[in-house]
């Protein structure tokens, strides 16, 4: 899939969350998101694109407010970009196949990777070892 196709059309499949999140850099308000408090062991997605991000056993309880994760699937499935919006110096995180804006990466997290990938819900969807799917 080029970089610029999405199975989703972003103006008529994604609700008003999830497009603010995606498609203009937003963030959910803390504490918010279906998938903050999910345990189900499956891949997170991304939720424009379906690529995969993350697996379940990455998950896990930062309290931050945010599903949070220790690593992706691969390296190439996030993009790192600088972003110095809000005063901050931060890490964004993006889908590494359609661009999408997921959060942001801090070096504030659990062993193996020490770092702590501060994903929205609403950028995200996850689909369980049943085939399941919860939209974010």
């Amino acid at each position: 899939m080029a970089k610029d196709q999405h199975p989703l059309s972003p103006e008529t499949d994604l609700n008003e969350m999830q497009r603010y999140v995606t498609q203009q850099r937003g963030t959910e308000p803390p504490f918010s998101g279906k998938l903050l408090h999910n345990k189900g062991e499956g891949i997170y997605h991304c939720l424009v694109c379906n690529a995969s991000l993350f697996l379940s056993g990455s998950k896990y309880d930062s309290g931050c407010g945010w599903p949070s994760f220790y690593q992706p699937v691969q390296e190439d499935s996030i993009r790192y970009i600088e972003d110095d919006s809000h005063g901050m110096q931060r890490i964004e995180i993006r889908c590494g196949t359609c661009d999408a804006h997921l959060g942001h990466v801090f070096p504030d997290g659990p062993q193996p990777t020490g770092e702590r990938y501060c994903v929205n819900s609403a950028s995200l969807s996850f689909t369980d070892d049943d085939g399941n799917q919860i939209k974010g």
